[in-house]
């Protein structure tokens, strides 16, 4: 892969024009206040399908060929890449075909399929599922489109954060979930272009740690298949496109407990008036525990999804 530029993401960013939704920048004195910063909130929540991964998933579809399409579209995903695909494929004029882990979130399901996709379900602590979907992909005759280890996938991520530096203007810290690393890619290529000597900050559930390791050794670091409420985050090793960048780039990563993601998405609905999901709240957990070094100075975070159901959501928010 050449090295990621600020130019792909402005070049993603002309292809979602009038597809994604620019989603609002929020502020709140109380979160100011409680951080003992500005903080700027870019709520993904807000963006078709609920989640940041509709710009990605959208901008690699759109560059695939009327016979790609037609042939369809393979995807592997927990949820947001899966329900993302499959409307960026319906959108197109494609068909997808997703593989689903058998405990992916009811919503996050019924979602995919109503935007018109097959689901296929697989067990996430014995099965591989990038060797799973490609081998699907191929039987099929399908074009995969993974859910971060994809350099169209990781500039439609980065869009992200060009829209909260061009709304919001310069940040001193930009802090972003990361999981497999594509969204936590894209935006630093973009904001470290647009804000030099901005900080970045990753944020990981502590049982999935995965990102954390990997950069204290300089490595991808494979670690279990972690078990968190934040199932977005729940995955074993950092992407391998997406980790070099990640490694040039960002600067820490901090880790949240489940109780603290929790409160964060108790916090954002009392106060914000907005339903994040566990692995959308985790980077507001980060700053709302004290986890990140922002020095007083002008933050920017990232709520990457909102896609959680009724009954999930009380459940998670009861105190």
């Amino acid at each position: 892969m050449t090295p990621l530029t600020l130019d792909d993401v402005r070049d993603a960013a002309e292809r979602l024009d009038g597809v994604a939704h620019r989603t609002p920048v929020v502020r709140s004195r109380t979160l100011d206040r409680l951080v003992g910063a500005e903080v700027l909130v870019k709520c993904e929540n807000f963006q078709r399908a609920g989640a940041f991964k509709f710009r990605g998933a959208y901008h690699a579809a759109s560059r695939l060929s009327r016979a790609q399409l037609a042939g369809g579209i393979a995807a592997y995903s927990s949820g947001n890449h899966a329900q993302a695909v499959a409307l960026a494929a319906r959108e197109l004029g494609g068909r997808a075909v997703i593989l689903m882990p058998s405990d992916a979130p009811q919503s996050k399901v019924e979602a995919t399929i109503g935007y018109g996709a097959e689901v296929v379900t697989y067990d996430r602590y014995s099965g591989d599922r990038a060797a799973i979907g490609r081998a699907l992909a191929a039987e099929r005759g399908l074009t995969l489109i993974p859910p971060y280890d994809h350099p169209h996938v990781i500039a439609g991520q980065g869009t992200v954060a060009l829209e909260l530096v061009q709304d919001g203007g310069e940040l001193d810290v930009l802090v972003v979930p990361v999981g497999g690393g594509g969204l936590m890619a894209g935006c630093a290529t973009a904001a470290t272009s647009l804000s030099p000597g901005i900080r970045m900050i990753g944020v990981e559930p502590a049982a999935g740690d995965d990102t954390a390791r990997s950069l204290r050794v300089g490595r991808r670091v494979t670690i279990e298949v972690p078990h968190t409420i934040a199932d977005g985050q729940a995955l074993p090793c950092p992407g391998e496109l997406t980790f070099p960048i990640n490694q040039r780039l960002v600067d820490a990563i901090a880790l949240v407990t489940d109780d603290e993601i929790r409160h964060a998405m108790r916090f954002a609905f009392e106060r914000l008036k907005i339903v994040v999901e566990p692995s959308g709240a985790s980077g507001l957990a980060a700053l709302l525990a004290g986890r990140v070094d922002h020095r007083a100075g002008r933050v920017g975070v990232v709520v990457s999804g909102g896609n959680v159901g009724t009954h999930r959501f009380t459940e998670l928010c009861r105190p």
